[in-house]
């Protein structure tokens, strides 16, 4: 049928290796990155744009770190939420500071901060793993939630404290504050997690990428074949941290506007690890899958008794998100571990084979 490899024959080893080998897969992507880029902007409305489009692909991004870090090198976090406040707060600072600088090389700049950060709490990832390593990491989002709230420097001695993001254009178009439109927002947003997810593609794929792979399936095995342990371990808490970080200042400045301490809590650190998991840990794909499904379900939740006309009211709605929600991720991990990644992985295999079975 149209999806298939027959008669795509590589010449070259460089060709063997190209990131997207299927003719079928290659235009796939450039007509969801064309429909991104050019569509979405033009027919969506500010609620699609600011409510579903711009949170999903920031989740996306934090829910990207994490799997580079957990499903890849096999280093479980719970600190996401804190290292995102790092990037958050460190790109206030910046912008503070540099009030002239582009606003989108700030954010990318934050990133750095926070992988900084990430680093010194990976050291420990030498001598503890599993549950242990979860537990250090949830010490260092508490340690943030409370190095954030409580010294008023890092949000300029605000008698809110809150950090309350100011206008700053590029190319004479705001794209922070509150006269940035959601098309500015939505286009910075998409251009950063389309480039940071395309670097994450070539980093799984090379050598960091086998390291990492080798440590998460046999660490003392790759120690013996000359794989250093602390130093991948730590190059996986750092670009981790520094995807994490970008989502953070993307989160509120992009996203939120303003933001207290509060919006990083231990909360979305658990969100985003259940993206992870339902999107497919090990997977890049994974990372859009699980973060579109955290994103849209309580929104369809919330409007489906809109919808059918039931009446019931908005607490009733949102326990009933909860207790889904929740059973959902049950049924995930008994039914299909490896998330929905692997669900779609299954169905590519199965239209390669059709008609003839599989």
């Amino acid at each position: 049928m149209f999806y298939r490899e027959a008669g795509q024959f590589k010449s070259s080893y460089v060709a063997d290796q190209e990131l997207f080998p299927v003719k079928q897969d290659r235009l796939g992507i450039f007509l969801i990155i064309g429909f991104s880029f050019i569509v979405i902007p033009l027919i969506a409305n500010d609620y699609w744009l600011q409510a579903i489009l711009i949170p999903f692909l920031i989740f996306s991004l934090a829910a990207l770190g994490l799997n580079l870090l957990t499903g890849y090198a096999g280093q479980l976090s719970l600190g996401t939420g804190g290292f995102m406040a790092v990037g958050a707060y460190s790109c206030y600072k910046l912008v503070t500071v540099f009030p002239e600088t582009n606003v989108i090389l700030l954010i990318l700049l934050s990133g750095f901060i926070s992988a900084g950060v990430g680093l010194i709490f990976g050291i420990p990832s030498l001598r503890i793993k599993g549950f242990y390593l979860a537990v250090a990491t949830l010490a260092a989002q508490f340690f943030f939630e409370w190095l954030f709230g409580r010294v008023k420097w890092f949000y300029n001695y605000n008698d809110s404290g809150a950090i309350e993001v100011q206008v700053r254009k590029v190319f004479d178009i705001a794209v922070t504050g509150p006269v940035a439109t959601t098309q500015a927002r939505y286009m910075v947003v998409l251009c950063i997690v389309t480039v940071l997810a395309l670097i994450a593609v070539n980093i799984v794929r090379g050598r960091i990428g086998r390291a990492w792979m080798a440590i998460r399936d046999m660490d003392i095995a790759a120690e013996l074949i000359g794989i250093r342990p602390l130093t991948t371990k730590l190059i996986a808490f750092a670009i981790s941290s520094y995807y994490a970080g970008v989502a953070g200042a993307l989160y509120v400045f992009t996203y939120l506007g303003s933001a207290e301490v509060e919006v990083f809590d231990i909360n979305i650190s658990f969100e985003i690890l259940f993206m992870i998991i339902i999107g497919g840990l090990g997977s890049i794909s994974g990372a859009f899958f699980g973060a579109a499904f955290i994103v849209l379900i309580p929104i369809l939740i919330t409007n489906l008794p809109l919808i059918l006309g039931i009446p019931i009211n908005t607490a009733t709605v949102e326990h009933f998100n909860f207790m889904i929600l929740g059973a959902l991720i049950v049924l995930f991990l008994i039914f299909e571990p490896h998330g929905l990644a692997k669900i779609w992985s299954i169905l590519r295999e199965k239209l390669r084979v059709w008609p003839f079975p599989y």
